[in-house]
């Protein structure tokens, strides 16, 4: 894959992420996540997150990862 196309796939990842968050506040997001809310603030913000971040989203929040880190598919694993 051309790393242009890799660049629009990730400036895409924190807009998910947000959108996985909802209405709830970073802090609450990172509560409910068990990480700390300056590392929800600065994926939000386009720093790449952390493997063990994206499992555990994709875990605890029933998120398909090909959707997460893609954008293909489904938001919410069936």
């Amino acid at each position: 894959m051309a790393s242009a196309s890799v660049q629009r796939i990730k400036r895409k990842l924190p807009e998910r992420i947000a959108q996985v968050r909802g209405d709830r506040s970073q802090r609450q997001f990172a509560r409910d996540l068990g990480v700390f809310q300056q590392n929800v603030n600065r994926y939000e913000n386009g720093t790449t997150p952390h493997t063990d971040f994206l499992i555990t989203l994709a875990t605890k929040e029933n998120v398909s990862l090909d959707w997460l880190l893609l954008g293909k598919g489904r938001m919410k694993k069936k």
